[in-house]
């Protein structure tokens, strides 16, 4: 049976159309991206998906991390903007291109379908950025790698924990897809930010709410994982679109995030304190 793919719908609008201006773009961006060393080993990463001119500097600095990583199965979980449902919808489609080239659906969407953490919806998929925007960045940052698409519908975390969790123990690396707040003033919005990126590192997912996060839901799945797992969080970069294209009366807010296990030289450092003070 022949492989369906999904053409890319927003190229050209949110991302460069042809193959060697988006993946000059791309790189540019990466280069441009400051270096981070956080203290967890990164298993996920939180980045924002708006027009690549506008949040693809903040994505840049975690998607260098994955450079060194360099993972080969990718989970990618992110909202629906146009299709509401309940659940997660999983992609209909065996691949999806841009115009870097085609990559392959994992084989763990069929595996979340089965047990049902997850509904195939063409429809839901057809239109949505949230998830496309962030391909171009995996393809210039990865080697050969399949992707599992998993789009939330609506405000309940549970079914996004729980495939997570499922994706993280087959071996995936997550990518959670959300912008920050919507349409203040750039110092209002980097004001109420700063509330919402402390949240984020502090794993207080209940504490999200619909003005916080367009992505909360798939977010806050992934707090709920990464506090079950005792993993902590990090913030790598958090502007808005007024530091990068935009008019700085009515932005949108961008955030940069890594969670995962503690490295273990900061392990080290806790243990060598306590010692200490014994």
């Amino acid at each position: 049976m022949e492989m369906t793919v999904r053409p890319p719908a927003v190229a050209g609008s949110f991302y460069r159309g042809s193959e060697g201006r988006l993946r000059n773009a791309v790189r540019d961006m990466l280069r441009a991206a400051r270096p981070v060393e956080p203290g967890v080993s990164p298993r996920m990463v939180i980045v924002p998906h708006a027009g690549h001119i506008y949040s693809g500097p903040i994505a840049a600095v975690a998607y260098r991390l994955l450079g060194r990583e360099l993972p080969t199965r990718i989970g990618l979980i992110g909202p629906s903007h146009f299709v509401g449902f309940e659940g997660l919808a999983a992609p209909a489609h065996g691949a999806m291109a841009t115009p870097l080239g085609t990559i392959p659906v994992d084989s763990v969407v069929g595996e979340l379908v089965d047990c049902a953490l997850a509904h195939r919806s063409e429809p839901a998929h057809l239109r949505e950025h949230s998830l496309e925007v962030q391909l171009p960045f995996l393809q210039v940052v990865l080697d050969d790698f399949t992707v599992a698409p998993l789009l939330t519908g609506d405000e309940d975390p549970g079914p996004a924990a729980r495939a997570v969790s499922t994706m993280l123990d087959a071996g995936l690396f997550i990518v959670v897809s959300s912008d920050l707040s919507h349409y203040y003033d750039h110092e209002t919005a980097r004001r109420l930010d700063r509330v919402t990126a402390q949240t984020i590192v502090d794993l207080r997912e209940t504490d999200l709410d619909r003005f916080s996060a367009c992505g909360r839901t798939a977010v806050r799945g992934a707090l709920r994982v990464a506090a079950d797992r005792g993993w902590g969080c990090e913030l790598l970069d958090l502007r808005t679109s007024g530091d990068t294209a935009g008019s700085p009366d009515r932005v949108v807010g961008y955030g940069a995030f890594a969670l995962g296990p503690a490295r273990r030289s900061a392990v080290d450092r806790i243990s060598a304190g306590t010692e200490a003070d014994r």
